[in-house]
């Protein structure tokens, strides 16, 4: 197959579902890792795709532009890694918590193994399953009822029915952006009145968001700045952003990450 038939191929998948990863096109198309990474960077400097750790996506845009979980999966992992690695420590055994929908929380999910007697209450349907892997008996999931969202968000008049009878003791809020004057954001309506069901459920709430997401805009704001209890973004927040932020939210907490990581990427 020659090099513009592969990009072909490889631009109708990312069409077609969001997101590829180098390895999955090494086996469909039969070539080497450096051929594949070739030819993202050939899309990518054409404007057609997004290069991101392990893969590339479709471009992000407008307002309401609401990518798909799998899409939204292959971004940033070492970021999201490092920030569920320590939003983790912020959970104490024998809670209540909230977990929004979304990659971060999804990827918070798979660190909270170890914490002991937790309630866990969510509208992602990736994040209940993470959660009843482990098995535990010590563990309870529940998972609200509404209508599924592209990122797998379920979400509607059911689920904020649902949140609004709750009481948690912290919220982990993942955002599809976030800015000083629009504060936290989504691209779909209907999950932004979710969310914000959360936020008024919760005791304490923390953000969970790496860098990227800062300067974009949904159409709808979840919560102001100064609602967070809590911001926790990686170390990839440039200087500027965090002097402007540190003045609004309660706590700004940077994540480190590996760098190891980054060079593999």
């Amino acid at each position: 197959m020659l090099a513009r038939q592969r990009q072909s191929v490889i631009l109708d998948e990312v069409r077609r579902i969001g997101a590829v990863r180098v390895s999955d096109l090494v086996d469909q198309l039969g070539v080497s890792d450096m051929t594949v990474r070739r030819d993202l960077d050939v899309l990518a400097a054409r404007g057609l795709v997004e290069k991101v750790y392990g893969g590339a996506t479709s471009l992000a845009g407008r307002s309401v532009e609401e990518p798909g979980f799998e899409a939204k999966s292959v971004r940033q992992l070492p970021e999201k890694e490092a920030i569920a690695h320590q939003a983790a420590t912020l959970v104490r055994p024998g809670t209540a918590i909230g977990l929004s929908a979304g990659t971060t929380t999804w990827t918070l999910a798979r660190f909270l193994a170890d914490v002991p007697d937790l309630t866990v209450v969510t509208n992602s349907i990736r994040v209940a399953d993470v959660l009843r892997q482990s098995g535990r008996a010590d563990r309870t999931v529940v998972l609200t009822g509404g209508v599924r969202t592209p990122s797998d968000a379920l979400v509607g008049p059911v689920a904020v029915q649902a949140l609004r009878t709750l009481h948690l003791d912290v919220v982990f809020l993942g955002v599809h952006g976030f800015a000083d004057r629009s504060g936290f954001t989504t691209p779909n309506l209907n999950e932004s009145e979710t969310n914000r069901a959360f936020v008024e459920a919760a005791g304490r709430l923390v953000v969970v968001a790496d860098h990227t997401k800062y300067g974009v805009v949904g159409i709808s704001t979840i919560a102001a700045l100064n609602e967070a209890d809590v911001l926790l973004v990686d170390d990839g927040l440039p200087a500027e952003a965090r002097a402007v932020l540190a003045e609004q939210v309660g706590d700004l907490l940077i994540a480190p990450v590996s760098r190891r990581q980054e060079e593999t990427a």
